[in-house]
């Protein structure tokens, strides 16, 4: 995949971001109101967690415009990188606010009302679930196009908002038939979904920028290697990540008795191979004598 290309997936995915930060903006404000005139103490955490989710999707947006930055004397494989940094920063920003859920839902099953939620409080509940399914479908389907792990992250971020506010629906219907303990106790729920998708993102984020590499992947490259003509085995073969894009090292036992240019041919044959891989941008291929 060329840079121009992957330039381009990048303005792309910029849109997700741009998209999920309108759908933020409004229904944190629509949650918020609501949950502070209905008394919901479910829909008010709902409503704080899409806050978060403004700023989590800022630094993804600000992440993927960092990573469409070229390649310069400090940067010499480009700033690709920036768009992983982008999804760990979200999930520190998702771990404080579920945290702060947490904390708060906590009290109020402790010393909060007695009073049930207004049922104004429902209709908002679907409603979001509703707008964030939408998010959801097309940040998924904009991820899978570019292969980008931030928008990726965008869209597991979306459908958890989407099944917290079902869930926080639910607590609030259930407070209508004297279950009260059940709207706040959906909050302690919708927390711990916050904290949850807030690691999940983490792992995945930190296990990029450690150089860590899906084993399956590296098998896959091997295979392809394996079948060019003139390769007796492969000594080595590792890879990592830059954004979505992998950069491949490999390391080919030719036979000894090949002259310099029947094994630079088949080097070259490497290359073009492991190259039609989408998700491979770079591949540095040295031989050694079988």
């Amino acid at each position: 995949m060329g840079d121009q290309q992957r330039y381009d997936q990048l303005k792309l995915g910029e849109r997700g971001a741009v998209v999920s930060i309108a759908a933020y903006v409004f229904l944190s404000a629509l949650k918020l109101g609501i949950g502070e005139i209905s008394g919901s103490e479910a829909l008010r955490a709902d409503g704080l967690n899409n806050a978060t989710d403004i700023v989590a999707s800022v630094a993804v947006l600000v992440g993927l415009k960092l990573a469409r930055k070229p390649a310069d004397e400090n940067h010499p494989y480009g700033h690709w990188k920036w768009e992983t940094i982008a999804s760990l920063i979200a999930s520190f920003v998702m771990m404080a606010v579920g945290i702060e859920v947490l904390i708060n839902a906590v009290k109020s099953t402790l010393y909060g009302s007695e009073q049930a939620p207004d049922l104004i409080a429902v209709w908002t509940g679907l409603f979001s679930a509703g707008v964030m399914y939408m998010v959801y479908r097309y940040n998924l389907s904009l991820a899978r196009k570019i292969k980008s792990p931030a928008v990726m992250a965008a869209a597991k971020d979306n459908v958890s908002d989407a099944l917290v506010s079902i869930g926080t629906v639910i607590g609030i219907v259930g407070s209508q038939f004297q279950m009260r303990w059940l709207d706040p106790l959906t909050a302690v729920i919708i927390g711990l979904i916050i904290c949850k998708t807030a690691w999940e993102i983490f792992r995945e984020a930190s296990h990029h920028l450690s150089d860590g590499f899906d084993e399956s992947a590296i098998r896959t490259f091997k295979d392809t290697v394996m079948q060019v003509d003139g390769v007796e085995d492969v000594k080595e073969l590792r890879a990592r990540n830059y954004g979505n894009n992998a950069i491949v090292d490999v390391v080919l036992l030719l036979k000894a008795d090949l002259n310099f240019q029947e094994a630079h041919n088949i080097a070259t044959r490497v290359e073009k191979e492991l190259l039609k891989t989408d998700e491979v941008f770079e591949v540095h291929v040295h031989y050694e004598p079988s």
